[in-house]
């Protein structure tokens, strides 16, 4: 009689920056089919989701991955519901609207840095000082300037052997921070597979006395922040061939700015102020290749005769990837091209 490992991850009521839970459930003889996954319970009193007179919260199964680092382990992502089995209101995926086919296609660009519990300073940032300035530190190579490659090598691996579209990864432009990308179609699809590679890097930072920080601006000063970059597309996207059409859902945004920067994670502000690569929280622009403008015209759309997606610069590194797609849908599709492809 074989026995599993289920590890059930949901997210927690804490507002405006929700926090990943998980526990274990052992079940017997387990066919690794997310059908055969049970639903479960758990304490919401002790996760902002409940009172203690009524705490119980229920945990709906949404996707499995098997776990690379637990024999006979599977990642379970589960939504979290109210004891009447509807969605609780902390419930993002149940926000996401309008993509039952999976239409969407999301690409996120999570950046973080990787912090030291001893000295809760970025890898690489000296105790009572600084490191060099920005400019090496970018796609290097090396132990000068290169801090933390070996956990970041561990993370890919994982998340490769998990099943996740995991694109890739870099070192990010501050002194020890880092991005990974994924791609997925189908906006729950892609935010599934950003808290499930989360969750993996989160745990391997056990092993080492690290922390991860999603802070979009961890270190005040001349460094650039820590942002979830949304590369996404429709079909109209894809295949309209019109710089018309891509105008005007750029513009759709312009209005409904405030309704986005909403959702695109705490501390924001700091992050987006017009430099490091940020357009200014206060303002709304859009440009082929510019990486200042809030939505970036990928040069490789332009070049393949205007069809394939956009870059929102906007969502913050600790963003939840489930609100971020939900507006991001909620706006293209209120835009009218009908007339112009």
């Amino acid at each position: 009689m074989s026995k599993s490992k289920l590890e059930y991850i949901w997210l927690d009521g804490y507002t405006p920056t929700a926090n990943m839970r998980s526990k274990t459930k052992i079940e017997e003889n387990f066919s690794g089919k997310l059908e055969d996954c049970p639903i479960w319970s758990f304490d919401g009193s002790s996760t902002k989701q409940a009172e203690g007179g009524s705490s119980d919260c229920l945990l709906k199964p949404v996707a499995i991955y098997p776990d690379p680092a637990r024999e006979n382990g599977y990642l379970v992502m589960s939504e979290v519901l109210t004891a009447d089995g509807e969605p609780h209101p902390s419930n993002s995926r149940a926000t996401i609207d309008g993509d039952e086919n999976d239409d969407f296609w999301f690409g996120f660009e999570q950046e973080y840095f990787i912090m030291d519990t001893h000295t809760q300073l970025p890898l690489g940032f000296p105790v009572g000082g600084y490191p060099g300035p920005q400019g090496l530190y970018y796609c290097s190579v090396g132990g000068r300037n290169t801090h933390g490659r070996e956990i970041v090598e561990r993370h890919a691996d994982y998340c490769i052997e998990a099943g996740l579209n995991f694109e890739g990864i870099n070192q990010e432009v501050a002194c020890g921070q880092w991005e990974f990308q994924i791609f997925a179609k189908g906006a729950k699809n892609a935010g599934d597979q950003v808290w499930i590679a989360r969750y993996l890097l989160d745990r391997l930072t056990e092993e080492y006395g690290y922390y991860i920080e999603y802070h979009p601006k961890p270190v005040k000063g001349d460094w650039n922040g820590s942002g979830m970059h949304a590369n996404f597309s429709n079909s109209v996207l894809r295949t309209c061939g019109s710089k018309e059409v891509y105008e005007k859902i750029c513009e759709a945004f312009k209005p409904v700015t405030k309704e986005h920067i909403e959702v695109y994670g705490e501390f924001n502000d700091q992050r987006l102020t017009g430099l490091h690569e940020t357009q200014s929280i206060h303002e709304f622009s859009y440009g082929v290749s510019d990486r200042g403008a809030s939505i970036r015209i990928p040069i490789m759309t332009v070049e393949k005769g205007w069809k394939g997606w956009l870059e929102d610069r906007r969502p913050a590194s600790n963003a939840d990837p489930y609100k971020v797609a939900a507006r991001i849908i909620k706006t293209v599709k209120s835009v009218d091209v009908g007339a112009l492809v």
